[in-house]
């Protein structure tokens, strides 16, 4: 029996259910195999089911790994389908992806469906791709690694009077063309004053000498998901910012040290907020030091003061301390590491010394 089929019927039976409905397209894809853009999963101790219209039948037939494939169309399509499989398993109660599904979907489904009680599954679902296959981990250092291929390009073409929008092009351009099936986020390219702000949108600002420039971005590989972010210096690096940029450099040298099995991600996040802090930069750290990484860009658990899951070998976890000087400049080293038995390895090789460029 497939593994994953395993885990979620280990979870119906810890929750005393009949049968799940899966809508998180992450969690449809890990359990079934199924990519399309639309369906539903269903399933009980007697059955399991893709559930989506004639646009991805095909497609479901292909993918999935050993599931029924039900064709739904009509009026309400999927509450018909399954109404259907509710009456003929004799389902009493279902558990359902509350953290996914809209209300008025839930209302609908409430009011026209022939379960006695939707259950809410909260993240439990989710928690099921926590920990990673060899498999899994392998998809994910393969996507990293096209993005520090990305790097090494853009190193090689970015100069002053480029736009930010500009750079992220190529970025993008070429992970796309080395191998990527899509961008893992919206990448992020920001300059000068930009940079103090951590999630910035590219703009059309031009860089010019004495920015900082921060990249972050990633890109999609069998499905799954990569993260890095490096900052550069366009011309020659100023003393602050030779002193920010060596602090965060520390600060995340001590953190991926301190990734092991058996801490907290709130201990490992700790790690890099106290050299920060006792620096006198403590309040321009303002996000937790990481998080997960799978079929979605942002999974648990996280490396945060929030945070107090243990982490477990064969995790996936972003490392990603920064310090943002509002109106000023900012600066954020990001790598992805895979939990291992003794501590970590780190799937991101781009040089973390600051790079000028002249």
């Amino acid at each position: 029996m497939n593994s994953r089929y395993e885990k979620i019927i280990g979870l119906i039976n810890e929750k005393s259910l009949d049968a799940v409905w899966i809508t998180d397209a992450a969690n449809m894809r890990y359990l079934s195999g199924y990519t399309g853009g639309t369906g539903s999963l269903y399933i009980s101790k007697n059955r399991k089911a893709i559930l989506t219209d004639s646009r991805y039948t095909t497609q479901a037939r292909h993918e999935n790994r050993g599931f029924d494939v039900i064709e739904v169309s009509g009026s309400d399509p999927y509450v018909t389908a399954l109404n259907k499989l509710l009456q003929e398993d004799k389902v009493r109660n279902i558990g359902f992806e509350d953290e996914v599904m809209i209300y008025s979907q839930y209302k609908k489904y409430k009011e026209m469906g022939k379960a006695e009680e939707w259950v809410a599954l909260g993240g439990a679902v989710d928690s099921l791709r926590v920990i990673k296959t060899a498999d899994e981990l392998k998809s994910i250092e393969k996507a990293e690694a096209i993005g520090d291929k990305a790097f090494n390009f853009i190193l090689g073409i970015i100069k002053p009077g480029m736009t930010e929008i500009e750079i992220a092009v190529e970025l993008e351009c070429f992970m796309k063309r080395n191998g990527a099936e899509g961008l893992s986020f919206d990448s992020i390219v920001a300059s000068g004053v930009n940079s103090s702000m951590p999630h910035a949108t590219p703009g059309h600002k031009k860089i010019e000498k004495g920015d900082f420039v921060t990249m972050d971005f990633g890109c999609v590989y069998e499905g799954y998901c990569s993260d890095m972010t490096r900052t550069i210096v366009i011309g020659k690096a100023d003393d602050k910012q030779k002193e920010i940029y060596n602090l965060v450099l520390e600060a995340q040298t001590a953190a991926l040290e301190a990734v092991r099995p058996g801490v907290s991600g709130a201990s490992i996040d700790k790690v890099a907020r106290d050299i920060i802090a006792a620096a006198g930069y403590g309040e321009y750290f303002g996000h937790g030091l990481g998080h997960s990484v799978g079929l979605y860009i942002h999974e648990n658990p996280r490396l945060s003061p929030l945070d107090s899951t243990i982490i477990l070998e064969n995790m996936t976890e972003t490392v990603e301390p920064g310090i943002y000087i509002p109106d000023k400049f900012g600066v954020r080293i990001e790598d992805l590491v895979a939990v291992t038995a003794e501590g970590c390895v780190n799937f991101t090789h781009s040089p973390k010394n600051l790079i000028e460029i002249r």
